[in-house]
């Protein structure tokens, strides 16, 4: 395929998860093969405005179907929100380095994410659920800014009831009927039992959210080689090309998103990058 070139896809179904945020069910026209590692993202392009780098939230191989949960903050997402089911974007992808499954295989998980970041851990949380004797306890830790932010309340709570999987939900501004953790995130590591040596952490959301968690994980006894991070950036090309995801000597579409800890560690919060 060719990298540059966009592929059509048909919604075959969306879903609006709050005021600002939905998904969509993509499935492509070209009835070629599709696969993606977790972690990874996809360019989505709305004729004639513009493309966009998603996550993939996930894939139903059966129905040939794939997931982008995306939040309308600029002209081409809030122009992909007008859409509706039997309409047709662009597609290409995927692109970019994922999360390390094959490495954390035998380990402990502790996914940590904030606000919409946990958009492309659920890939993280799909693959371990869908090959669960591979994989040890899955810590699952989400924070958000208000508790009305929280989507997938449901999946949340059917992931809270599966063995082996610890869910703890936070936010900073709590509001009636929330049973949730009122402060940050990282706050509910003390409601986690960890076992550091192993132990593989996975985070992914606001950098200053990344920077607080590795830094206490670290303390808390993960190395700093198990410790992950997905970064975002201005991803225009997706292919290293264009410069606008630089970060340092590396670039956020090509060589990650996925980071281990100590390859950003020291440009992680300084501005500028």
């Amino acid at each position: 395929m060719n990298p540059y070139l966009p592929r059509e896809a048909e919604i075959v179904s969306r879903h609006e998860e709050s005021a600002t945020t939905f998904s969509l069910g993509l499935r492509l026209t070209d009835g070629q093969p599709y696969r993606f590692a977790p972690g990874q993202f996809n360019m989505l392009y709305l004729y004639g405005c513009g493309e966009v780098p998603i996550s993939i939230v996930g894939d139903d191989p059966v129905a040939g179907t794939l997931s982008h949960t995306i939040r309308a903050v600029g002209r081409v997402t809030q122009g992909l929100q007008q859409l509706a089911v039997g309409d047709r974007i662009g597609l290409r992808g995927p692109y970019g380095r994922g999360w390390p499954m094959a490495a954390a295989e035998g380990r402990n998980l502790i996914v940590v994410t904030g606000g919409l970041g946990c958009a492309p851990s659920v890939s993280i949380i799909h693959h371990v659920l869908d090959n669960r004797a591979r994989y040890g306890h899955l810590s699952i830790l989400q924070g958000v800014k208000h508790a009305d932010d929280l989507i997938w309340r449901e999946q949340y709570d059917a992931w809270a009831a599966l063995p082996d999987v610890t869910v703890g939900l936070a936010a900073d501004v709590a509001s009636p009927g929330w049973h949730g953790h009122v402060g940050l995130v990282t706050a509910l590591f003390d409601q986690v039992t960890l076992q550091p040596e192993q132990t593989l952490a996975m985070l992914c959301g606001p950098e200053i959210m990344m920077r607080a968690a590795a830094e206490q994980l670290h303390a808390r006894g993960v190395a700093a080689d198990d410790i992950y991070l997905s970064m975002e950036r201005n991803m225009q090309c997706a292919v290293g090309h264009c410069g606008h995801c630089q970060h340092g000597g590396r670039f956020v579409c090509r060589d990650g998103p996925v980071f281990a800890w100590p390859e950003v560690r020291a440009l992680l919060g300084v501005r500028g990058f």
